[in-house]
């Protein structure tokens, strides 16, 4: 039902594929399952089943984070169910940034233990956005079977405004999987995600720094408050329990062009009169996304750059959830 839905996103008619330049790990075995459940915020059984729904009824993708022990955002992971039933032995592809592919190895070794899983990273597959076009309709229609190109293409576990994630092997041809699509330029990815508020990677990620709950993890079905232990869960449920987020991640838009050569990270962003609102993440151009007070985000706000100050506003994305922007 998930390929039924109708797009209404920006861009031309046709669908946009762009090459994510972030990495897959192979993550297989009889035991994968429960090991990835105790390292990961998402409920690891709504994705490969049990005792559940039947397979058909299963997602094919999971947004979830790695913690920290102290409850920070290590990584931010797309998990991917390569098998097909339940019964079979999980099979499961693992994204994460590019930069931390030895990093998030290391760290799923550290726990293996001597678990039943084999994790390799997954040179021979390429991973792409695609994000279908204003008149793409039905995307579903225009989808030609080519499974043995294609191995996943579904709907962005996040949110519906960021299409859907396809995963090929290296080299196939994009035109005969999704027919009328055209490659896209990664900077108008980037400027989608901004535009939307959706962090993605270790820039608007920062290891060890960004709160789970303060990334909007919960609005992108990224967490499970039910499910049992696992690494930095007890900051993540008190936080969650005691229901005030003050700050969050959310998209700006800049008064004129950010500099060519970047901003620094965690540039401090105050109110006009010169109280701390925040502080930036990442951006491009225009757009950029910043972690601000929720108290701050209808005042006008500027970015202090070395002295120079670059007027921004903030904005309430449209697909958090209604009660959200109260």
């Amino acid at each position: 039902p998930g390929l039924r839905r109708l797009w209404r996103g920006g861009g031309s008619g046709a669908a946009a594929c762009f090459p994510l330049g972030r990495a897959l790990v192979d993550v297989r075995g009889a035991e994968a399952a429960p090991f990835l459940q105790g390292l990961l915020t998402n409920d690891v059984t709504r994705l490969v089943g049990g005792d559940g729904p039947p397979a058909a009824a299963l997602p094919r993708a999971l947004y979830a984070h790695a913690l920290s022990v102290q409850g920070r955002c290590l990584y931010d992971v797309i998990l991917y169910r390569l098998h097909e039933s339940p019964e079979e032995e999980p099979h499961i592809l693992l994204e994460c940034d590019s930069g931390v592919l030895d990093a998030i190895q290391k760290h799923l070794k550290l726990y293996k233990i001597r678990r039943k899983v084999n994790i390799a990273p997954c040179l021979d597959l390429s991973l792409w956005a695609v994000v279908p076009g204003e008149r793409a309709g039905d995307i579903a229609s225009s989808l030609t079977q080519c499974a043995d190109q294609a191995l996943i293409l579904t709907p962005d576990p996040r949110t519906e405004v960021m299409g859907w994630r396809l995963v090929t092997k290296k080299g196939a041809n994009l035109s005969e999987i999704i027919p009328g699509s055209r490659i896209g330029n990664i900077q108008d990815y980037h400027r989608h995600r901004y535009k939307q508020g959706v962090p993605e990677g270790v820039k608007d990620l920062p290891p060890g720094v960004a709160l789970p709950l303060e990334s909007n993890l919960a609005y992108m079905n990224g967490i499970s408050f039910t499910k049992g232990c696992y690494i930095g869960q007890e900051l993540t449920a008190r936080t969650h329990h005691m229901g005030v987020i003050r700050k969050r991640l959310l998209p700006v838009h800049f008064s004129a062009p950010l500099p060519k050569d970047g901003v620094p990270e965690g540039a401090e962003i105050s109110t006009e009169a010169g109280k701390s609102a925040g502080k930036f993440r990442a951006g491009g151009g225009e757009l950029g996304i910043a972690l601000l007070r929720l108290a701050n985000v209808n005042e006008p706000l500027c970015l202090n750059l070395a002295g120079d100050k670059v007027k921004l506003t903030a904005s309430i994305p449209e697909w958090w959830p209604k009660a959200a922007s109260k």
